[in-house]
């Protein structure tokens, strides 16, 4: 089990990316939020086993049609207890 913050860059506002990660996120069983920053870029908190989270920024680093990632920094932090869902932040 681990946590990763992330944050992406690219064409990932105004193209449903934070949606597109949190229903991936709920795919693959994993726990945190997503955040538009105002900088254009969004980050996100995500946990749970490593074999999930790889698969999670396989894909969001694969994006779709709308959805363009130039790069995606991540770093491990610490595990939240009790965290469990996987939700959007205003």
């Amino acid at each position: 089990m681990k946590r990763l913050f992330a944050q992406a860059y690219g064409r990932v506002q105004g193209v449903g990316f934070r949606y597109f990660v949190q229903s991936a996120a709920k795919k693959y069983g994993l726990s945190g939020w997503v955040k538009n920053m105002s900088d254009g870029s969004v980050t996100m908190e995500v946990q749970g086993d490593a074999p999930k989270l790889d698969s999670l920024f396989a894909e969001i680093k694969k994006g779709n049609v709308f959805i363009k990632v130039a790069r995606i920094d991540t770093k491990s932090i610490n595990i939240v207890d009790g965290d469990n869902g996987f939700d959007i932040k205003y």
